[in-house]
């Protein structure tokens, strides 16, 4: 199964939310955006982190994704946005000019990427001389943490333990994600871990709803329909606040300069 980013009904999966303060935070330690006059966000998804790059002061942002459809919803979501333009593009050979950007954003990923070597020589490729590349993603660890009203996530993996595999699989350890960048020649390698806000809900009812579309989360279309419903039970038992939920996710960052 999986999430079939090409078709048109996911067109709106990755571009309905905005880039949370705690992620902007994040990034503003680790980056100075005063002297990022041009920035890739590649794998941008809806355009969320891409409006992100220019509020914190990039002049000039260029999204690169492999769906059409995709790229459809983050022009429509970007439309304000003179300065961030998009294109049709993949990770691992982009077509764009070499030694051409500041900043490289690639966040949610990695995990889509069988060749990660191949990666991070296309990054490296495409940025100037000191330029910065930053990667977020899930280690397996980060994905099996336990679940709790907060941490939603964990419960997909306590109710549906088969999830747990096919999820780790994909997913990169920080040690293979440093070796990988230090081979490739990137140096001053830091890593750092988020707990990003993802989304505040107004009541259960409504993180149910979004649940029941599998909005942004690749990993529901593991599921059947069935599933999903046994799913939102369990997360509907599990939490017993009919209050404000804020959802986080622990993320991985890596900062390294070419």
């Amino acid at each position: 199964m999986g999430i079939d980013f090409h078709n048109e009904k996911n067109r709106y999966s990755y571009s309905t939310r905005k880039a949370d303060s705690s992620w902007i935070h994040a990034m503003e330690e680790l980056v100075n955006f005063n002297n990022i006059p041009k920035a890739l966000d590649i794998g941008c998804g809806g355009g969320i982190y891409s409006k992100a790059l220019s509020d914190m002061g990039v002049m000039s942002v260029t999204g690169v994704d492999y769906s059409e459809e995709i790229l459809k919803a983050a022009r429509e979501n970007c439309a304000e946005y003179p300065n961030i333009s998009f294109r049709l593009g993949n990770a691992l050979q982009t077509d764009l000019e070499s030694n051409e950007y500041n900043l490289i954003l690639e966040r949610a990923l990695i995990h889509h990427i069988q060749d990660l070597q191949m990666c991070f020589k296309e990054a490296y490729r495409l940025l100037h001389e000191k330029g910065i590349y930053v990667v977020q993603d899930r280690t397996p660890e980060d994905c099996l943490l336990k679940g709790d009203p907060s941490h939603i996530r964990g419960y997909f993996f306590e109710r549906f333990p088969q999830l747990i595999e096919s999820e780790t699989k994909r997913r990169y350890s920080s040690e293979f994600v440093i070796k990988t960048l230090t081979d490739v020649g990137f140096t001053d390698i830091q890593e750092i871990k988020l707990w990003e806000i993802r989304k505040e809900y107004r009541n259960k009812e409504q993180l149910l709803k979004d649940l029941s579309e599998r909005t942004g989360r690749s990993i529901l279309h593991e599921l059947t329909d069935e599933e999903l419903n046994l799913l939102m039970d369990y997360i509907d038992e599990a939490i017993s606040s009919e209050h404000t939920i804020v959802e986080k996710d622990r993320w991985t960052i890596w900062k390294a300069v070419k």
